[in-house]
């Protein structure tokens, strides 16, 4: 049976997704839906579709007899948003513990020499690439879709804070250090110590952020 295609406002969902991530939409932004229209040879019905799905995920909101606006994330966000991605992570990395076998670890033997060569090179978006292929290794091994949606709902949030903690002094060879552990826990089979460490992993980014933040504030007011 042949797949159907994606439709409209779902391909408009995702450019308007791009534009927001790209930057070109920044947080707090008004969305000029005649703008868009226009750029984008598209009618008004498509776009407000894609706003109601986007509004939906978090990065958009609607203001009665104003208009859609691209959403802003506080530090309160932040410190509400990580604990939560922490816990479903976390659970990620416990049940692909116990799914594990042999290949797949092997699989995360070659990313994780990739993850420590950048590391060890300095290579941030390097690091970060490999990185987040290692988490959503994890994620597909535990096999879960919910727990696969939700988190991939909330990485859309924290993707909005354009977020860069490995930026912050010391974090790379932290991080580095983190991700070994959760996979010394996962080869060693043992699935609490697995589920601990991401819990900690993904705490820690949001430790560093704040320590960022505090940091360029300082700077801002020196």
């Amino acid at each position: 049976m042949r797949a159907l295609p994606s439709s409209l406002h779902d391909d408009v969902a995702s450019q308007l997704r791009n534009y927001i991530f790209d930057g070109q939409l920044r947080p707090g932004s008004f969305i000029d839906e005649v703008t868009l229209c226009e750029l984008w040879s598209i009618s008004r019905t498509p776009l407000r579709e894609a706003l109601k799905v986007l509004t939906a995920e978090g990065l958009v909101r609607h203001e009665p007899r104003r208009g859609c606006f691209v959403n802003e994330v506080t530090e309160q966000d932040l410190d509400d948003i990580f604990p939560v991605i922490a816990m479903l992570e976390g659970r990620c990395a416990f049940d692909a513990t116990q799914r594990a076998t042999p290949a797949d670890v092997q699989a995360l033997e070659v990313w994780h020499q990739r993850l420590k060569q950048h590391a060890e090179a300095g290579r941030i978006n390097d690091y970060y690439e490999a990185n987040f292929a290692i988490h959503e290794a994890i994620i597909q091994l535990a096999n879960n879709k919910w727990l696969a949606q939700t988190i991939a709902d909330l990485r859309k949030i924290l993707k909005l804070a354009r977020l860069q903690q490995l930026h912050a002094p010391g974090r790379l060879k932290q991080s580095l250090k983190e991700h070994l552990a959760v996979f010394d826990a996962l080869k060693a089979g043992n699935a609490a110590g697995a589920d601990a460490a991401m819990r900690d992993h993904l705490l820690k980014q949001r430790e560093a952020l704040r320590e960022l933040a505090s940091t360029q504030r300082s700077v801002l007011t020196a």
